[in-house]
């Protein structure tokens, strides 16, 4: 018998936050929504997870939240000078392994990206670009699309 700590069932989502208080409006509405969360501080900033396995309309919720909150951060990221140096957005990238990671973004690359694209899409999109750094193919595009399908 394997004496290694269980690890829990269940996976989390992530959001990164780069200011406290922003961290915190979101902790309060994820509270509200019924959802408890995780938070911890690591080099790239403020860390909060929930449960994966949220209801998808509370999911959306919470992820028009976030979007929002990357917004504000954006603009208050503009409207400092040091702000041009830092990485201050970031968006979730689940790996081909099902774990999740941060991509961070200059705010104004951030901010056009949810302009074009539903935050589905863009996860959707660094999933693809993960999948395919961590397992390079080097055939063309076409032959890719027929061993995938549509």
């Amino acid at each position: 018998m394997d004496a290694s700590p269980t690890e829990p069932s269940y996976q989390m989502i992530e959001y990164i936050f780069f200011d406290a208080a922003l961290r915190d409006r979101f902790v309060e509405y994820a509270g509200g929504q019924g959802v408890a969360c995780t938070q911890e501080e690591d080099s790239m900033g403020f860390v909060v997870a929930v449960p994966e396995d949220l209801p998808e309309a509370t999911a959306d919720l919470l992820d028009a939240c976030y979007e929002a909150l990357q917004e504000e951060q954006a603009e208050l990221t503009e409207a400092s000078d040091e702000g041009t140096h830092r990485y201050l957005a970031g968006f979730r990238m689940e790996l081909p392994d099902g774990s999740h990671g941060m991509v961070p973004l200059q705010p104004d690359i951030a901010k056009r990206l949810l302009g074009e694209f539903s935050l589905d899409e863009i996860h959707d999109l660094f999933a693809t670009v993960a999948k395919y750094a961590l397992n390079p193919q080097d055939v063309p595009v076409c032959k890719v699309v027929e061993d995938e399908g549509p």
